[in-house]
């Protein structure tokens, strides 16, 4: 069992908000969903909290209410990923409805910050040759979704 689980902070849309996060990450589910009781503060039989796993990684929705509102670049969810398929995938699925902010920073339709970076970003800046590595930053700079092939022609 994990010692932090991360919670997100929904109005009413913390289950279809999980649905979609299983739909895009591979070996992903929804594990739990309680609701409202008699005693509020909400309706009723509404969805209170949803609990999920995404690859392996456990979160909780909770339909909140209104007060609060998810959103900012402050706390983002890192996504490495081996290939630019799985860049593409993500993006792609994650951009459905929200905002490509820069250097694979995205923003889904719920508010929620990810940053969709290939393993080989890491690779290229961590490289002793500090030219090459300034390069490939540069080069990242200038993205929104990080493509790989860009960065190995900036190192080259």
């Amino acid at each position: 069992m994990e010692k932090i689980t991360t919670c997100l902070w929904f109005d009413t849309e913390a289950e279809e908000a999980a649905q979609f996060y299983a739909s895009v990450f591979p070996d992903s589910r929804i594990t739990d969903v309680s609701h409202y009781g008699e005693a509020g503060p909400r309706e009723a039989g509404s969805v209170m909290t949803v609990s999920f796993e995404l690859m392996g990684r456990t979160f909780v929705g909770l339909n909140g209410g209104p007060e609060y509102k998810i959103g900012g670049v402050g706390i983002s969810f890192v996504v490495p990923c081996e290939t630019q398929d799985e860049v593409d995938t993500f993006w792609s699925r994650l951009a459905d409805g929200g905002e490509e902010i820069a250097c694979g920073w995205i923003t889904d339709r719920y508010g929620v910050t990810w940053q969709i970076v290939p393993t080989r970003l890491q690779e290229l800046l961590s490289d002793p040759d500090r030219e090459k590595a300034q390069r490939v930053m540069g080069a990242m700079l200038q993205m929104k979704k990080i493509e790989i092939s860009e960065l190995e022609q900036a190192a080259a």
